[in-house]
């Protein structure tokens, strides 16, 4: 569910522990410091190891002026007492199938401190919930070696899709990957 806009805080969605907020200038840091750990580039498709310096700031930017605003958020905990980035979670609208209504990839990636605490698919299941660019499906794309992705989606109502292979920068290799699906009210 999107929060009240009234209270000054536009663009969030309430996520249990912690809230997903637009991002801020002053989150490259932290996602310079994360994104530079080998496991979190290995686990994404896009993330460079070594992570390059300015590559924060050029990610940072590109999330505020997307075409688009709203469609990447930090996962931040600082209201409840967690760390004020706890990772990125994001939706990058794909072409609509004929007739449909739009159509998103969901993407995340997770602070290595916070693995295995259900933050990821509290992420998930709040933006699913929330759907704030309206779309009639989201997909999800996890490499076949982190199976605890696909459970996150799983426990989000994603269903499986099928296999397929995408290349990952951090690893300069094709990787297998699992397919999943989830259908929007």
């Amino acid at each position: 569910m999107v929060v009240d806009t009234v209270s000054g805080s536009e663009g969030q969605i309430a996520a249990g522990r912690f809230i997903l907020r637009p991002m801020r200038t002053s989150d490259a840091g932290l996602i310079a410091h994360h994104a530079a750990d080998r496991r979190v580039a290995e686990a994404t498709q896009n993330i460079p190891h070594p992570f390059p310096p300015g590559a924060a700031e050029a990610f940072v930017a590109r999330a505020i002026t997307h075409e688009r605003p709203g469609s990447v958020w930090v996962m931040d905990g600082s209201k409840t007492g967690l760390s004020e980035l706890l990772g990125v979670i994001s939706l990058k609208p794909m072409e609509p199938a004929r007739g449909k209504a739009g159509q998103s990839e969901v993407a995340y990636w997770v602070a290595p401190a916070f693995w295995n605490t259900g933050i990821a698919s509290e992420a998930v299941r709040a933006l699913v919930a929330a759907n704030p660019l309206a779309d009639c499906t989201y997909f999800a794309e996890v490499f076949q070696d982190n199976p605890g992705s696909a459970r996150v989606l799983t426990n989000a109502g994603f269903q499986y899709l099928g296999d397929a292979e995408a290349f990952s920068v951090a690893r300069n290799a094709l990787v297998p990957t699992w397919t999943y699906v989830r259908k929007l009210d």
